[in-house]
């Protein structure tokens, strides 16, 4: 039985590790964290931030998803928002998720993120 999530792997074209670097280490504040040495020779990047750990692998064939996204909990929404705005990362709200104040953005290399507060201490 699933005890929790480890990580979430997103794809990316061949050779973005910068501008990975540059998005999930600079705009979403997020620490890069080094992969174990039998991963190391593997192309992208892992990143971090408390318990979210996100992989970004690249290479030949792999493509972005618009649609398919992870949904990371966050806190202080509205100042998160303005932060990835700040960085030149549009964002979308939406509010038809009751109880959650929340909106998607997509990365550059154009992965679909959601981000999300539950309102109140609503915790559905």
């Amino acid at each position: 039985m699933p005890a929790a999530v480890d990580h979430v792997q997103l794809a990316a074209p061949p050779g973005a590790e910068d501008l990975l670097r540059a998005s999930y280490a600079d705009a979403l504040g997020m620490t890069e964290i080094p992969k174990p040495p039998a991963l190391a020779t593997r192309r992208g990047c892992w990143f971090a931030a408390g318990a979210v750990r996100l992989h970004l692998g690249t290479g030949p064939g792999l493509r972005p998803s618009r649609r398919a996204h992870p949904g990371l909990r966050v806190t202080g929404i509205e100042a998160f928002a303005a932060r990835l705005e700040g960085c030149g990362v549009p964002v979308t709200w939406d509010d038809a998720l009751p109880g959650h104040r929340r909106f998607h953005a997509l990365a550059p290399v154009g992965n679909r993120l959601e981000f999300l507060e539950p309102l109140g201490g609503s915790e559905v």
